[in-house]
């Protein structure tokens, strides 16, 4: 709080994100733009101390730039290769390769706020239009299943009995005429920009779904953005559809359901389908407040349910989370809700100096 204030009255309140105060195993040192951020190991942590002196991460977009980097020991350890490169890393001796289910979901959102994606029938026309499983094939190389509710199956409460839409081109079709649009319509779709466990190529997903939507008269544009203005410009709720997705932050399904699909999440920006359902908003918010998970769970079957029949957006995939390192590397394990915990890892070679993700 004193950091905060000082800054306030300094009239320097970006630099809590660009120069943090926290009290975990590490303190920040030095951030550089787009290349470099360096922590040090925090002498005063109230746990166990670190065993590596000096925390480097290298930002290194490119994925394939992150396992050349890999490979040329120029860093210990990288995050979500891309799948492409899963086998030759798996064959390697000096790389090891990690793998765990990932509590996410990759999915692609309709404006439902802009016609003609404010017809729930357009939207389970696109449903069974968009052959998921031949995704999974591509671009996730199998290693994902396919998703049917907006939570991952993992998860308490999630609702196994609910059907997903079938791959159908003729009841597209026919959804499609039923909605006014016998000829299909022409509409923008927004691919992903960065690599992410749920998606990790949004633009050869984006040219996969724009080859399907072909098939029942629907012309897609694909459209992208720098990272940060993709989300800005989706929060403005600029976009028709979108790519995005969601990995956990705490286990709970209200994480995924009311911080995705709720009403206040419409201003807030994380509701990029911009809906807010009344009966869908008001189950999630009484759940919010029950501490019996019994209770709570009986009310999410029921959210889930109306998320099936309106469809603000397609659920699209599940995938493994990936991280490959140095043999050097000890200690390091997978953390479900895709975050990257050092304060346990250490080197074993002698030179320990840094590590870098």
């Amino acid at each position: 709080k004193e950091y905060a204030m000082k800054l306030l009255k300094e009239k320097k309140p970006h630099l809590i994100d660009l120069q943090p105060i926290g009290t975990g195993p590490f303190k920040f040192h030095k951030y550089v733009k787009d290349t470099v951020i360096r922590y040090k190991k925090f002498e005063h942590y109230w746990g166990k101390a670190p065993a590596i002196e000096n925390l480097i991460f290298a930002i290194t977009p490119d994925a394939s730039v992150r396992y050349q980097k890999l490979k040329a020991k120029e860093c210990h350890l990288i995050i979500e290769p891309l799948p492409y490169d899963l086998a030759s890393m798996q064959d390697d001796p000096h790389i090891n390769l990690l793998d765990k289910a990932g509590l996410n979901i990759g999915y692609l959102a309709f404006n439902t706020q802009k016609p003609p994606f404010n017809n729930k029938l357009v939207r389970r026309a696109i449903a069974h239009t968009l052959n998921r499983d031949s995704y999974i094939q591509a671009i996730y190389l199998g290693n994902a299943i396919v998703a049917k509710n907006p939570m991952p199956p993992s998860l308490w409460s999630y609702h196994h009995d609910i059907k997903p839409y079938s791959f159908n081109l003729k009841k597209a079709k026919d959804l499609l005429a039923q909605a006014g649009y016998p000829q299909g319509f022409k509409a923008e779709l927004w691919t992903l920009p960065v690599t992410r466990p749920y998606n990790p190529n949004g633009k050869k997903m984006g040219e996969m779904m724009q080859a399907d939507l072909a098939k029942i008269g629907i012309q897609v544009e694909l459209i992208s953005y720098d990272w940060p203005t993709y989300l800005k410009k989706s929060r403005d709720g600029e976009h028709q559809m979108i790519q995005l997705g969601w990995t956990g932050d705490n286990g709970d399904p209200d994480n995924f359901l009311h911080t995705l699909l709720g009403c206040s999440a419409v201003e807030a920006g994380s509701n990029a389908a911009k809906w807010c359902h009344k009966e869908f908003d008001s189950l999630i918010t009484q759940a919010k407040i029950i501490s019996s998970r019994k209770e709570r769970s009986a009310l999410y079957l029921k959210a889930q349910e109306i998320f099936h029949e309106e469809l603000p957006w397609i659920p699209l995939a599940h995938s493994k989370i990936f991280r490959a390192m140095s043999p050097e590397v000890t200690g390091y394990k997978i953390d479900p809700l895709g975050g990257d915990i050092f304060k346990t890892v250490d080197l074993l070679s002698s030179e320990k100096e840094g590590t870098s993700p």
